[in-house]
């Protein structure tokens, strides 16, 4: 379906602009919003109603009130730009840069691709400060965009929206798996019957990492931190278990390290002890969800005393086994990216932004 697609915006192409496509300064095509006076912390005292508020970073609230209403562009002022599009009422704080475009000359839709295909260099080039950074306006407003025919912009839009459907799609069924395991690791952890009661000390030898720096000085073994790998290092401390955020952001989570890997300060080593399955201890582990208990005094923290007193059930081998089996494959699907709906995901975001840089650079026209 792309090719076909890819065909025809092509033709349109040599008969419609041959010799390329007008290229203008954002000022010339934009429609500036009214400007919004509404900073963040008053925003989270108004959330409510069915309004979208766009905002700074990642978080969406809801309001009562609107600004605009139909096709506009939001780009986070502050930090980096994040560039947002959404159709309908919507409301925007001061943390944002809002405008719609003359649809005479240019889709909306057209343009957030275009700028989402150029954030890097946005970010490098037009924000500025010391601090946070900030958007430059002025410098923005000079910001040439192409403006092919609305025939070519329409067919590129058609395109893209399909690659960003389908991967929506992935990503609530990703979601929906995810839900799923959660409901099979919390049933098939209450057993009824026998099993033992014993402390998570009794299962594992806790350890803190070693070494309050990443080592720099290169190997064949991951350095694992607080979540995940930082880095590799030429010597190791632990091998197949897993790795529990110590200290900071990260505290309490759980990652599990294949083969043989080396574990920092910020990292708690795990070493199993004998009769336990490594992978059912793995998925006891993440069950008791330590960065929710983590202290939350001036920095989260997981401790030897939290992990070593914990009570758990434990069942015997053959049922650990057959847990370990059924979490496993609900893990690798979720997790591992050469499978499963990771692997499709993770695909078609490479397809929509190779066909998005492809169907959106054009030829400059000089006259």
């Amino acid at each position: 379906m792309e090719k076909i697609n890819q065909s025809k915006i092509e033709k349109l192409i040599s008969e419609l602009c041959p010799n390329g496509v007008e290229f203008l300064d954002i000022e010339r095509l934009w429609i500036k919003a009214p400007k919004s006076k509404l900073g963040v912390a008053q925003v989270k005292e108004l959330s409510e109603g069915n309004i979208i508020c766009f905002t700074s970073g990642k978080n969406v609230f809801y309001v009562d009130d609107y600004l605009v209403d139909g096709e506009y562009i939001f780009m986070n002022d502050g930090g980096s730009a994040d560039t947002k599009y959404n159709k309908g009422k919507a409301y925007y704080t001061d943390h944002t840069f809002t405008f719609t475009v003359n649809e005479n000359k240019l889709l909306p839709k057209f343009i957030y691709y275009f700028l989402k295909e150029n954030e890097i260099y946005i970010n490098d080039i037009l924000f500025k400060g010391t601090g946070l950074k900030n958007l430059n306006k002025k410098a923005f407003a000079k910001f040439k965009i192409p403006v092919p025919p609305l025939a070519i912009q329409e067919e590129i839009v058609k395109i893209l929206d399909n690659f960003t459907e389908l991967e929506a799609e992935l990503e609530a069924e990703l979601e929906a798996r995810k839900k799923q395991y959660d409901y099979y690791h919390k049933d098939l952890f209450d057993f009824k019957n026998d099993f033992e009661i014993k402390t998570l000390g009794d299962i594992y030898d806790f350890q803190y990492g070693e070494g309050n720096t990443i080592p720099t000085t290169g190997g064949k073994f991951p350095v694992y931190g607080s979540n995940g790998i930082v880095g590799l290092h030429d010597k190791y401390n632990s091998e197949d278990a897993p790795v529990i955020g110590h200290i900071g952001a990260y505290a309490g989570i759980v990652n599990w390290a294949q083969g043989k890997h080396f574990v920092t300060y910020n990292g708690v080593i795990c070493k199993i002890k004998p009769d336990v399955n490594p992978r059912f201890a793995y998925h006891l582990l993440v069950l008791q969800d330590f960065r929710s208990k983590a202290n939350a005094g001036s920095q989260p923290f997981v401790s030897y005393d939290m992990l070593k007193k914990t009570i758990v059930k434990i069942p015997n081998i053959s049922m650990q086994n057959k847990i370990a089996d059924t979490l496993d494959k609900f893990y690798l699907l979720l997790n591992d990216i050469s499978i499963g709906l990771p692997a499709e995901l993770k695909a078609r975001r490479q397809q929509y932004e190779y066909y998005r840089n492809k169907l959106i650079t054009f030829k400059e026209y000089v006259g």
